[in-house]
């Protein structure tokens, strides 16, 4: 098999990862200079669905927005600060962030934005997200059969 060599496509690869890469340190430097925090994420190809997690402690699922579309994923809640002024005497230091959060991803693949899945326990959200029909790869049979004359 006889396969093009198509360079610029590759180069154009290359740019969609660095354009990605520098969108997601922008919207991280933004929202920590807003007073938020950021959790973190990982998000999985488990080939015919991507899963993202996010690990997000102490925060109630009803405090969670999650907005999705066929190609971007929204993620927003906030964590309550639980000290009042009288315990707050005993703090030596706190390194936990607390206040909102917002994440927006955008995803390398479409999804099927209505089949979307999430499950939050032990302080990770974990989202799957079934790859839409058009970048799912189908095997086609082929037959060797002359047709009958």
């Amino acid at each position: 098999m006889l396969v093009r060599f198509q360079p610029f496509q590759e180069v154009e690869e290359v740019r969609r990862q660095f354009d990605r890469l520098f969108r997601d340190f922008a919207t991280l430097d933004r929202e920590t200079a807003k007073g938020g925090w950021v959790p973190a994420s990982e998000l999985r190809d488990d080939g015919d669905r991507l899963t993202l997690r996010l690990s997000i402690p102490d925060i109630e699922a009803k405090d969670l927005d999650i907005q999705v579309t066929k190609d971007s994923l929204t993620i927003a809640g906030e964590r309550h600060i639980e000290r009042k002024e009288e315990s707050e005497k005993g703090y030596y230091w706190s390194e936990i962030s607390y206040g909102k959060f917002r994440r927006v991803f955008a995803l390398p693949v479409a999804i099927e934005n209505e089949q979307v899945k999430a499950d939050y326990t032990n302080g990770i959200l974990t989202l799957t997200l079934p790859k839409a029909n058009e970048v799912k790869a189908f095997k086609v049979n082929v037959t060797n059969e002359l047709p009958a004359s």
